[in-house]
């Protein structure tokens, strides 16, 4: 078998993996094929995912539903005010073992599973919410004098609730930059509406069964970083990124007036990680601009903050996201003149 016949193969078998893991999800999850493969994109990656929406859309059945259909350790953790970091993360104890000889002893929390589902994260404080920065950033935990690694793949899929709601503490901007994507869980339609109350209120719902195992998916995150991204697609990633700052050189009027701070480099990493995801999606080996152009709003949405005046407005960061790609071409002036000639 040729090079060229490998990798045809190996894309061939991650689409088949990615279907049958969407055909088990939509057992129990209605719609919602954006936010479903954001979320399994953020698994490829070795990234974590931030589920925003109001209580009762089913941003916790989804994470529930994909910890059932992988063959991996999960643990939920629920947020509350009264949480802390020791909760999460382990705490040492004194141990006493035979003859009365004591010693101590760490007894790992929660965040020691390959799935975490942190529910409701924005519900607990800013002390508690620090707990997950090395976790989520190192996929290890220090606890004392002693570092412990944690199992891959490490995933962190949380769910918060508007800041608007009552009881919602905002996310810190360093843990707001450690999650690959904010993913918004928006309200169903009526088919959904109709489908889900169906499911929900007749009789027993099918049960998902495990299809992707830990070793399939580690060599699943080794494919996606064997894909190539074309010259012309990384500048292009890298100009939309440089015009999330204000002073960028092609920034467009709504981020010089509305932006405060600009995406950091872990969003172009996000971003040129999630094209070629989306690449493979579409049983293709090599990113597209069209690639990145899809994935850059959950890439960047949590990382351009807003000044004074932005929020006062009511500007969305969606809404300079979208001025940002209509304003950046996608070849450079100096390109396109050299195509020409």
């Amino acid at each position: 078998m040729s090079e060229a016949e490998a990798v045809r193969d190996k894309v061939a078998r991650f689409r088949t993996q990615i279907d049958d893991l969407r055909s088990e999800i939509a057992k129990a999850i209605v719609g919602n094929r954006e936010v479903i493969d954001g979320v399994i994109t953020c698994m490829l990656a070795g990234g974590h995912a931030l589920l925003e929406g109001v209580p009762g859309l089913g941003k916790t059945m989804l994470v529930r539903t994909l910890a059932e259909t992988l063959s991996l350790t999960f643990s939920r953790i629920q947020f509350t005010p009264d949480l802390m970091p020791a909760d999460i993360l382990g705490t040492t104890v004194i141990d006493e073992g035979q003859g009365g000889a004591k010693a101590f002893e760490f007894r790992k929390g929660p965040i020691f599973a390959n799935i975490v589902l942190a529910d409701e994260v924005n519900r607990a404080t800013p002390k508690t919410q620090s707990a997950l920065l090395e976790a989520m950033q190192e996929h290890r935990v220090s606890v004392g004098k002693r570092t412990h690694t944690l199992d891959e793949p490490f995933v962190v899929l949380a769910t918060q609730n508007p800041l608007e709601m009552e009881g919602t503490y905002p996310l810190p901007e360093a843990q707001l930059d450690r999650f690959f994507f904010k993913l918004h869980v928006p309200f169903p339609g009526r088919d959904e509406l109709r489908q889900i109350l169906e499911r929900t209120t007749g009789g027993t719902v099918e049960p998902c069964r495990a299809v992707l195992d830990r070793d399939a998916i580690l060599e699943m995150q080794r494919l996606v970083r064997q894909v190539p991204v074309a010259p012309h697609v990384r500048d292009y990633a890298i100009r939309v990124l440089q015009a999330t700052h204000p002073e960028g050189p092609d920034a467009p009027d709504l981020t010089k007036r509305f932006v405060r701070y600009g995406s950091s480099p872990r969003g172009g990493q996000a971003v040129l990680l999630a094209a070629k995801i989306r690449a493979l999606f579409d049983n293709r080996f090599a990113a597209s601009v069209d690639d990145v152009r899809a994935v850059v709003h959950p890439a960047f949405r949590h990382r351009v903050l807003l000044n004074f005046e932005g929020e006062a407005e009511g500007i969305k960061t969606d809404q300079v996201i979208d001025a940002i790609l209509k304003a950046i071409p996608e070849t450079t002036a100096e390109k396109a003149a050299a195509r020409v000639n």
